[in-house]
């Protein structure tokens, strides 16, 4: 599914909408970072941005909306990251994990994942 993109705050709704939903927008608003510091209309202005890109759904349950998410987490990051590797790194990931490993950004569990994820892609 094709959804325009999301913003940063369109984000941390999308966070709590795919960790449980549906919700109200008072639900979110009570999930939603502290550090935020957003009020129950900022979150009723990002779901209804969200609304309007098709990325969320709402019914009405008497006087209230229920949300819930219409763009999966992992389609939003699969194309998320193909944005950022085409942008960044035409379309190649070598360059991506050579950037990584140059900045020593790999842990010895990263490193372990990434082998046994190499592993796999050559059977």
């Amino acid at each position: 599914m094709a959804v325009e993109r999301i913003s940063d705050a369109e984000f941390e709704v999308m966070d709590c909408l795919w960790d449980q939903s549906p919700l109200t927008a008072s639900e979110i608003s009570e999930r939603v970072p502290a550090d935020r510091k957003w009020s129950l209309q900022t979150v009723k202005t990002l779901l209804s941005r969200l609304v309007n890109k098709g990325a969320i759904t709402h019914e009405v349950d008497g006087r209230r909306y229920l949300y819930r998410p219409l763009l999966e987490r992992q389609d939003y990051v699969a194309g998320e990251s193909s944005r950022f590797v085409d942008r960044l790194f035409s379309g190649r990931a070598g360059p991506l994990f050579a950037h990584l490993a140059e900045r020593e950004a790999f842990s010895e569990e990263d490193i372990a994942e990434i082998e046994r994820l190499l592993k796999e892609m050559k059977k």
